[in-house]
């Protein structure tokens, strides 16, 4: 005779029976999981030795001399020459003063601006006929005083640079004003031709160092100034204000 197992123990081994084949699933899914990642870190580092090895390589074949089947003491002027190449022309700035400090126009001749050259040597041409022509007017005009101060008729110089009958019309001592004050005019005027003079030297001398230092100096196209109309907001009145709007980009 069979004995029949209860339904609620069948149920209870068919649920256990359940139970540990899907933690065994479970179990053997982790391990599969855990087994691909170690291969993928894996081939991530061999990947990365890999590319390491080549940058390596990449980097020595860089780094190591080319030769072009010339001499390795030949400059690198030569190489450009060779190539048909110019090399960059960047001005030295003490050389570009002493140049100008020598002689005037000479720093802007090295710096190769010559489209300066007319306004640095015309600046020098009027001060020098500025100084000559002043000198030559405080020297007749020293010499008139002179003359009508002595009080001797035989030294008339100063009835030259008088108008005709201009001494008939005027006093001795208006004349010995006048005389005077043209005299500290033109002394005045030829002193200040002389720092005429030399402020132009000093300019051409700055104008060179400062030229050829900032030679290679790039000036960014986004600098720049935008100057436009615009409608200005006033509390003070019921409409608007018209203005101009600045505007700088950096």
């Amino acid at each position: 005779m069979i004995k029949r197992i209860p339904r609620h123990q069948l149920f209870l081994i068919l649920s256990l029976l359940f139970f540990m084949q899907t933690r065994l699933n479970n179990i053997y899914a982790q391990d599969q999981q855990t087994r691909i990642s170690d291969l993928q870190k894996l081939d991530s580092l061999i990947a990365a030795d890999s590319l390491v090895n080549l940058n390596r390589e990449n980097l020595e074949k860089i780094e190591s001399p080319v030769n072009l089947g010339m001499p390795a003491n030949i400059g690198t002027d030569s190489i450009a020459s060779s190539f048909g190449l110019q090399r960059e022309w960047k001005p030295d700035p003490v050389k570009a003063t002493w140049l100008a400090i020598i002689f005037p126009g000479g720093g802007q001749i090295y710096n190769r601006k010559y489209w300066k050259l007319p306004l640095i040597y015309g600046g020098l041409v009027g001060c020098f006929y500025g100084l000559n022509w002043n000198n030559e007017m405080y020297t007749d005009y020293s010499k008139a005083y002179i003359d009508i101060m002595d009080n001797n008729p035989n030294t008339d110089s100063y009835l030259e640079i008088l108008p005709p009958g201009f001494q008939n019309k005027y006093s001795q001592e208006y004349l010995k004003d006048l005389l005077r004050k043209r005299k500290d005019m033109y002394r005045r005027y030829r002193d200040m031709t002389v720092f005429a003079l030399i402020g132009v030297c000093l300019i051409s001398i700055v104008d060179a160092y400062v030229d050829a230092e900032l030679s290679d100096f790039d000036i960014s196209p986004d600098l720049s100034l935008r100057i436009a109309p615009t409608a200005i907001a006033n509390k003070c009145l019921s409409g608007n204000s018209v203005g101009l709007q600045c505007s700088f980009t950096f």
